[in-house]
């Protein structure tokens, strides 16, 4: 599967979760990938539930989410993260604004747990880098 998300906002947000560790491409490209599979497991659920309302339209209410945050506060682009919801549902759903922008708020929390944990592995490993490893043992320990 190709990774639709730019590794470069991730580097972002692992860097502001390592404070002075350095950040590897492999651990930026690992947490691309897994932020696209979450992204895509939520899509489907929230097709779901817009299915059972009768609707083609994703909502950000089908995330669970209620308030949604302004584009400027996110560090994941949108237009990616679109393209990410529709990976696994079906042609015939649309994403609204609202819910390009509630996932790409969700996601983003996801990779700063994520990134802040792989933070913490390697500090503990007594390294200057998260590598793709960190990332890695996150998801074998904690998912």
């Amino acid at each position: 599967m190709s990774v639709e998300l730019p590794f470069a906002p991730v580097d972002t947000i692992i860097r502001r979760n390592a404070g002075e560790l350095r950040v590897s491409a492999d651990a930026a490209e690992e947490l691309a990938r897994r932020i696209q599979s979450h992204g895509a497991e939520l899509a489907i659920d929230a097709a779901d539930r817009a299915t059972a309302d009768g609707r083609k339209t994703l909502m950000a209410s089908d995330f669970g989410v209620e308030q949604v945050i302004s584009r400027e506060e996110l560090s994941l682009p949108v237009a990616p993260i679109d393209r990410i919801a529709r990976l696994r549902i079906d042609d015939r759903y649309r994403v609204g604004v609202d819910a390009r922008i509630a996932l790409a708020d969700i996601l983003e929390d996801y990779a700063d747990n994520v990134a802040s944990a792989a933070a913490t592995l390697a500090r503990h490993a007594d390294r200057r880098t998260v590598q793709a490893e960190d990332i890695e043992t996150y998801f074998a320990l904690f998912e």
